[in-house]
């Protein structure tokens, strides 16, 4: 089964105008890679005369960190990148997901997994299919009944099971990312039955974005490179529920010296934001990434005015480039 999905404007969309968004985990700072990604959406959503939201991806509580929300918030208006609407905070969100997901336990698509990390590692090295080193591990369908039919509401809200989406046993996804060209995923080979509900009741990022992109109007979902994978299971998630596919653009992943993503996990140092002249070298770092060169060097120019000029030469074409 192929699934080639076009992401025009469609027109049963709740906005016809762009809307784009940041939506940062509150794990810690923002670091270099996530200002590039944070100016890279903020600059495009400017460039198209259109909305920026932020979006604060806080649905698993137990890895935020208490504050961090704030502080943020603190970072990107010092960095002049105001958002223009009220923040929307996943925390708030539960009842929307639940609603999510009994809609596709409704349409047959969901059922209950049982099997940890290790079961699962196991599995695969038995039909010796074992994953690489950081490789996904594509699940067995070790739990998944012949026939699927929808589960009592009182298994999928308060049961101990894991809940993973039934995938067709070939699916493979097609889609134009606006800054890397045509893309395809085979999810049943390359994923495999994805978990939307983890065991412990959380919900996972893969439902819950989609849900929130629709729920705000989102046209246009610009974001770092390391997302690309995900892209593909949530245009498959989108297709079922019935909601509109935004367009996709990807932007290339600020490395460390050793060729490793930036990242809150590596202990990334996070960006300096004391005062303007601190925030505007920031910004020209992750304008550079970005491909915007012979920008004004910020000596005396405001940070408004060198947005203005970093927007002006806002381009999608030399991101291809990277």
């Amino acid at each position: 089964m192929i699934l080639a999905v076009s992401t025009d404007q469609n027109p049963s969309s709740p906005t016809y105008g762009y809307r784009g968004r940041f939506a940062p985990s509150p794990t810690g700072l923002l670091h270099a890679g996530s200002l590039a990604a944070a100016l890279g959406s903020w600059l495009d959503a400017r460039k198209n005369r259109g909305k920026w939201l932020l979006r604060i991806e806080d649905v698993d509580q137990a890895r935020c960190i208490q504050g961090v929300d704030q502080e943020i918030m603190a970072q990107l208006q010092a960095c002049g990148l105001q958002w223009d609407e009220e923040v929307v905070w996943q925390s708030k969100r539960q009842i929307q997901y639940e609603s999510a997901l009994e809609r596709l336990n409704e349409l047959n698509q969901l059922y209950p997994c049982t099997c940890s990390r290790l079961t699962i590692a196991k599995a695969l090295a038995a039909l010796g299919k074992p994953p690489d080193r950081n490789q996904e591990m594509v699940y067995p369908r070790t739990c998944r009944p012949t026939h699927i039919s929808p589960y009592k509401l009182g298994e999928l809200q308060h049961g101990q099971s894991a809940w993973r989406l039934a995938l067709p046993l070939d699916l493979q996804i097609e889609f134009e990312d606006l800054a890397l060209g045509p893309q395809s995923q085979n999810l049943s080979s390359e994923i495999g039955d994805f978990v939307l509900r983890r065991s412990d009741g959380l919900f996972t990022y893969q439902l819950a974005v989609i849900v929130d992109d629709a729920a705000q109007g989102i046209t246009h979902v610009v974001r770092g490179e390391d997302l690309l994978s995900n892209t593909a299971r949530q245009i498959y998630l989108q297709n079922l529920l019935g909601l509109v596919t935004p367009k996709y653009l990807h932007l290339p992943l600020v490395l460390d010296e050793h060729g490793e993503k930036l990242s809150k996990q590596t202990k990334a140092t996070q960006i300096n934001t004391q005062d303007a002249s601190h925030s505007l070298a920031a910004l020209r770092q992750a304008a550079e990434h970005l491909g915007l060169h012979g920008l004004p060097d910020g000596k005396s120019i405001t940070i408004a005015q060198w947005l203005l000029a970093a927007t002006q030469a806002w381009a999608i074409k030399p991101l291809t480039s990277f």
